[in-house]
């Protein structure tokens, strides 16, 4: 749904996502109600950076554009930093701690997985996060939100911002420099679980996502999708249950 005077925008995988002035038109679909609703509580709970539910049409939504920098491929240096690393773990817990408690009820387009401890935004990771001269200031594509346990979202943020991925994916960190990111990213959340839980929960995502790219990869006629979910699967495979490096 792209007029003549809108801007496509980077990204967009599952869908066509345009710029309207100070507006986002995007694909919608059944779930857009439940994601508009939560989408108004994080507003109203004054969380920075959510975008504001405009209207629903018959196919798309309008929402408000968020000012800053979305980082695409390659990904910027400042991704890496430490002001990076906390600002989205704290972005995420308030967000989270919000959800908490408010109406789930659907239907949402992502699974409800148990325990539903909170509204997972389901793909919290630098490519839907918008930047301040390096910090975090808000979150983007919540059209896959649904409820969930809290380390669903934060082990996938580990995943993309620590990063958590194998092979030649770490960009540049070794492992012990991974395991110190990893538990100040955790503190910056507040979260208390073990390391060596957040790769369980970790694997058990990577697998599921990897099998909704496959998925996708057929309905959306992207082949580039499977090539995704391998990664995912070699990933998964990667991780360790022991405890990383002490440090």
């Amino acid at each position: 749904m792209i007029s003549e005077d809108s801007e496509a925008l980077a990204g967009g995988n599952m869908g066509e996502v345009s710029r309207r002035g100070d507006t986002v038109v995007r694909p919608a679909g059944a779930w857009t109600p439940a994601v508009h609703r939560l989408l108004r509580e994080l507003v109203a709970a004054g969380v920075r950076g959510v975008p504001q539910p405009v209207t629903i049409g018959e196919d798309h939504e309008v929402l408000g554009f968020i000012i800053g920098t979305v980082p695409n491929d390659p990904t910027p240096e400042w991704v890496w930093a430490e002001a990076a690393l906390l600002s989205s773990a704290r972005l995420l817990r308030r967000a989270h701690d919000v959800t908490s408690g408010l109406d789930t009820q659907g239907p949402w387009r992502s699974p409800v997985r148990e325990p539903a401890e909170v509204i997972c935004h389901n793909d919290f990771a630098p490519y839907n996060l918008v930047f301040d001269k390096g910090v975090v200031v808000g979150a983007i594509d919540w059209d896959y939100a649904s409820p969930g346990p809290r380390l669903w979202d934060l082990a996938y943020l580990a995943y993309r911002i620590v990063p958590l991925s194998c092979g030649d994916r770490r960009d540049g960190f070794t492992d012990e420099e991974r395991a110190q990111r990893l538990r100040r990213l955790l503190a910056a959340y507040g979260c208390d679980a073990e390391p060596r839980h957040v790769n369980d929960v970790l694997r058990d995502r990577l697998l599921a996502l990897a099998t909704f790219s496959d998925d996708m990869a057929q309905r959306l006629g992207k082949p580039e999708l499977s090539e995704h979910a391998a990664l995912y699967r070699s990933d998964a495979a990667g991780l360790t249950t022991t405890e990383p490096p002490a440090t």
